[in-house]
């Protein structure tokens, strides 16, 4: 992990497309830590809905994989219907050229035939009979080949997956530029582009780090990558996440994706902003469960609401994440006393375990994920495995963690922030340093640390009504002097 707030960048156009790299030589590294989100955005054209395309370190190969979904069933396969070479085409063709004598493959048919026109491949043996109409995707395939990128390709009725691997030992940032440019190959066929380069024209994409435009909430647009500090967490996460859009080879193998997640761990560690991270990395609803919402002072009132919610969950029809947070305060231990109260708790905590018992195969797409600060007041027989199949500690992050958390957090404003002419952040800021001075101190406290800062700089620039100076690495020392007074 590199703790520059502002890691180098390189921009330039890409199929028509303005593509930044955000720091690519960190991007390689960190995947030897776990997968690296590279690309990320609905801001596709139709039919394509989602495109997401990671990096990780596997033994002493570098993997790639993108997924791009699509809208509506058959979506993929229907292209040839359009007078589309569809996607298989285009980045086949090539291989198929020079594999076959006729450059064809059997199934493959009039799909690499066309794909092969539009590149100006020949068959084996033949002149080449017409310049390509797609030189630019002819020139995106070719980068890919010269450095030793072959991507595979896999599809679905819904979806299609790109594969390509490298030895770590090879790689370079011109890898991972030329994948980003079969990805967005894959894209224009899918949305059906010609040579003119138009459907990705005037788009902008960030390979990295998604840069925002806007400020919204930022419980509601978190991201894996915005997680710091919990490497091994987030590769847990985006392990369930693909194994959520591989639904057929889940039903191939008759594998049972987790479906129950239990995060405990103190309070400000992150757990309910992991699991709406999760719901992100998923593209899956979010639905937050809070203790009012099933607490009833009426007797049988905290069953029925139990039950409604369960019975809602039941008809979904989208992936959806469920957060229970703060756990044990709607089940506690269900104990043994013989009072009014404890066969309350018991009879909660008994609905529980029935709702959840049946949830999971009503209804695959729903992943339950409940959080406490305290686990011992749970009762195990409630997060048993076959419920909660994954029970994950999140810890207060070590001084690495907080360096980490501060790198993301304060890029993240920057992102969002400065301007031309409006600089946020000093070039004296060291995350490393800060670090070291904040023993003890949780991703929540952190972030408060810089709340209180930003409000010192923007109070001050209100009552003088000058420019305040940028944030310095003696401004957020102070802040963090003042939250530990309280």
């Amino acid at each position: 992990m590199e703790y520059e707030v502002r890691p180098d960048e390189e921009t330039s156009t890409l199929l028509g497309a303005r593509v930044t790299v955000v720091d690519a030589a960190a991007l390689l590294t960190a995947a030897q830590a776990g997968p690296v989100e590279l690309l990320a955005s609905t801001g596709f054209p139709a039919p394509v809905r989602e495109v997401r395309c990671t990096v990780r370190a596997d033994g002493d190969v570098h993997r790639f994989e993108a997924y791009l979904r699509v809208d509506g069933p058959g979506s993929t396969v229907g292209l040839l219907a359009l007078g589309l070479a569809g996607p298989v085409g285009l980045l086949l063709a090539q291989r198929l050229a020079a594999r076959t004598p006729d450059g064809l493959a059997a199934g493959v048919g009039l799909l690499a035939a066309e794909a092969g026109r539009r590149l100006g491949l020949r068959p084996a043996g033949t002149a080449l009979a017409e310049p390509p109409r797609d030189r630019a995707g002819q020139d995106v395939l070719r980068a890919a080949e010269e450095l030793g990128l072959r991507p595979q390709v896999s599809q679905d009725d819904a979806a299609l997956t790109v594969r390509a691997a490298v030895p770590s030992a090879e790689i370079t940032p011109a890898h991972l530029r030329a994948m980003v440019g079969v990805v967005l190959q894959a894209v224009r066929e899918l949305a059906g582009d010609g040579p003119e380069l138009t459907v990705l024209r005037g788009r902008s994409y960030t390979v990295g780090r998604r840069v925002a435009t806007a400020a919204p909430a930022r419980s509601a647009t978190v991201t894996l990558d915005q997680v710091g500090g919990l490497a091994d967490v987030v590769a847990r996460f985006r392990e369930v996440a693909v194994s959520f859009r591989h639904p057929q080879v889940m039903a191939r193998w008759g594998a049972r994706r987790p479906q129950g997640i239990l995060l405990y761990g103190p309070p400000g560690t992150g757990k309910t902003m992991l699991a709406r991270a999760l719901a992100n990395e998923i593209g899956a609803d979010f639905v937050e469960i809070r203790t009012p919402e099933i607490l009833d002072k009426y007797l049988g009132g905290s069953e029925r609401n139990i039950k409604r919610i369960f019975r809602e969950a039941r008809a979904y029809r989208r992936p959806t994440v469920m957060l229970f947070d703060e756990f044990d305060s709607i089940i506690s231990y269900a104990g043994a006393g013989g009072d009014a109260a404890s066969q309350a708790v018991n009879a909660v905590a008994g609905i529980f375990k029935q709702e959840m018992n049946t949830l999971f195969e009503a209804n695959p797409d729903v992943i339950v994920v409940a959080t406490t600060n305290f686990p011992q007041r749970v009762d195990a027989s409630l997060i048993r495995s076959g419920r909660f199949d994954l029970k994950i500690a999140i810890p207060a992050p070590d001084e690495t963690g907080r360096a980490e958390i501060i790198t993301k957090m304060i890029r993240e404003l920057i992102d969002r922030h400065e301007r031309p002419g409006f600089r946020m952040f000093a070039a004296d800021v060291d995350p490393v340093a800060l670090a070291v001075d904040t023993p003890g101190l949780t991703g929540a406290d952190l972030r408060e640390v810089l709340r209180r800062v930003q409000l010192a700089k923007a109070m001050r620039e209100a009552t003088v009504g000058a420019p305040a100076a940028p944030i310095s690495q003696d401004d957020l020392r102070e802040a963090v002097a003042g939250l530990r007074r309280g």
